[in-house]
């Protein structure tokens, strides 16, 4: 009898691990796709990111507060003798915020600013970068091989000062996407890199 408490214990304990990691895996930024397309003066990146918020940070939004993302991408070539080279190194923001009295999500990002009914469309406008210009042709040596870089986080230093306090002590409230790295080089012509 102890034996089968014991195991029905355990499986218990499996079982709520593995909800736990489902659940801490479903929220945040994934990149699920990332594309540099060549043009007549350099390559721009188009890319496509799955954002989930978590429960906190969605309250958040609903009440008012503006949510800061930065998309990053970077050029780097390894180098035996020191640190790799930066080559490039760019970022761009995209703010998402919510007018409760229309009940609207409004994405911007630079000049361009789209309007969304709901939440999942907004995160799905905010997570797509389309035509960002990140290398220019002068940057970059035609003979050297060179690893991309693009991710994109949540900037906790926008955030008002009392959820910047949160989101120091919960894990909630820090969402950083891991880097997506693929090769590169200029005789390449359009790379795409998957996760």
């Amino acid at each position: 009898m102890m034996g089968l408490l014991h195991k029905i214990i355990l499986s218990l304990i499996c079982i709520f691990a593995i909800c736990i990691g489902a659940t801490a895996h479903a929220q945040g930024i994934v990149v699920k796709q990332a594309e540099l397309e060549k043009t007549d003066t350099g390559w721009r990146l188009n890319a496509n990111f799955s954002i989930t918020l978590p429960a906190g940070l969605e309250n958040a939004l609903k009440k008012g507060v503006t949510l800061y993302f930065v998309s990053e991408f970077m050029l780097t070539r390894g180098r035996w003798y020191w640190f790799d080279e930066r080559a490039v190194r760019v970022e761009r923001q995209i703010r998402l915020s919510h007018q409760p009295l229309i009940n609207q999500y409004r994405i911007t990002v630079g000049d361009f600013t789209f309007s969304a009914t709901s939440l999942p469309e907004a995160l799905r406008v905010a997570g797509t970068v389309g035509g960002w210009s990140v290398i220019e042709a002068a940057a970059i040596s035609p003979t050297k091989q060179y690893d991309a870089g693009v991710r994109m986080t949540l900037d906790l230093g926008k955030l008002p000062k009392p959820f910047q306090v949160d989101a120091l002590n919960s894990k909630d409230w820090s969402l950083a996407g891991e880097w997506l790295r693929f090769p590169f080089n200029v005789s390449m012509g359009n790379v795409v890199g998957r996760q």
